[in-house]
């Protein structure tokens, strides 16, 4: 099996991929891309198996191919490439950053509820504040998910521990997981720690029960603009809003009524509508809100490597044993279905 990185390498993963009996591993010895380019046509021809964050544009050439591995959760680069008609699997990176991001949402739900930024505001003026809104606990709330797949999975996880009821909106049921790339001893394979389940129909009575929403759905055409001014005036004024997902399933102006009106009591956001975001965009100037720079989960994580490349390397021996595959993309994700 003739497997191409086009990626960073990581010395131990190269060793262990190169261990696997009958493959061959080449790697594109340029750095990776910003948006798809060509690599050259000899290099691709026989590939089984390619690692990248985005397929070569001339992905036509590369007649053997049978997987993709991409190392996003993310797959819009794959979306109509008509890999399902070619008979090319896909794959992408589910699992690689859940702790860091459910790490990131339980931060946030912290430093929300105790008005962290408030309190940093006082020590740099020098003001001495014990009010009351510094001196809450997390212990008792209720979390929602709107999606349940790793991110929340671990999120939950966490949130259970601390004492946290979670509820859960999902559009078809929540499921055991067997075949989605999961770190060892962290997440809710099995789908067991929801305290409740609401259906889409119950998208309302989901919103208004819960003092966190957390937006873990994939972005795609029909999740664009899944929160607008309904879903955000049926949410507690005394509730949080955090997206980790993708700027764009908050409807922009919606969001900016409703911490300027105070429907909400914030947000924190770490996915947002601009990259960078202009310095005068109205978000950045609100006391009731947390930005960071899409940094929740990122590759320059020093995990990141080591679980991409473990990912690899299960679906390499699984492609060569005829077993399931981790986290294969159907092929109505691959049409953008």
């Amino acid at each position: 099996m003739n497997i191409l990185i086009d990626m960073r390498v990581s010395d131990e993963g190269m060793k262990k991929l190169r261990a696997i009996p009958g493959v061959c591993v080449q790697v594109v010895d340029l750095p990776e891309p910003e948006e798809p380019r060509p690599l050259p046509v000899e290099m691709l021809t026989d590939v089984d198996a390619l690692m990248c964050s985005l397929p070569p544009s001339n992905l036509d050439d590369m007649h053997n191919l049978k997987l993709i591995q991409i190392v996003s959760a993310g797959y819009s680069q794959l979306v109509k490439l008509g890999l399902p008609q070619r008979g090319i699997r896909a794959c992408n990176a589910l699992g690689v950053f859940d702790v860091p991001i459910a790490e990131w949402n339980i931060a946030m739900m912290i430093n929300c509820l105790r008005d962290l930024r408030g309190m940093i505001r006082n020590q740099e003026n020098r003001i001495w504040d014990r009010g009351i809104r510094f001196q809450t606990e997390l212990r008792g709330a209720t979390v929602g998910f709107w999606g349940y797949g790793g991110i929340a999975r671990e999120t939950a996880r966490i949130a259970k521990s601390m004492g946290l009821n979670v509820h859960v909106l999902t559009r078809s049921g929540i499921k055991s997981r067997e075949y989605t790339y999961c770190v060892p001893l962290t997440g809710d394979p099995e789908g067991i720690l929801p305290d409740k389940q609401f259906t889409m129909d119950q998208k309302l009575e989901f919103i208004g029960g819960i003092d966190f929403l957390v937006l873990a759905l994939p972005m795609t055409d029909s999740s664009r603009g899944s929160i607008g001014e309904s879903e955000l005036r049926a949410m507690k004024p005394t509730a949080y809003l955090l997206n980790p997902a993708r700027g764009a399933i908050i409807q922009e102006q919606a969001l900016v009524k409703a911490l300027n009106e105070n429907w909400i009591a914030g947000a924190a956001l770490d996915t947002h509508y601009y990259y960078p975001m202009p310095p005068e965009h109205p978000l950045w100037a609100m006391s009731n809100v947390i930005m960071t720079p899409h940094i929740s989960g990122s590759n320059g994580s020093p995990y990141f490597l080591p679980r991409i490349y473990d990912i690899f390397i299960q679906n390499i021996e699984r492609l060569q044993q005829n077993k399931p595959l981790l986290n294969e993309l159907t092929p109505e994700q691959l049409s953008g279905a």
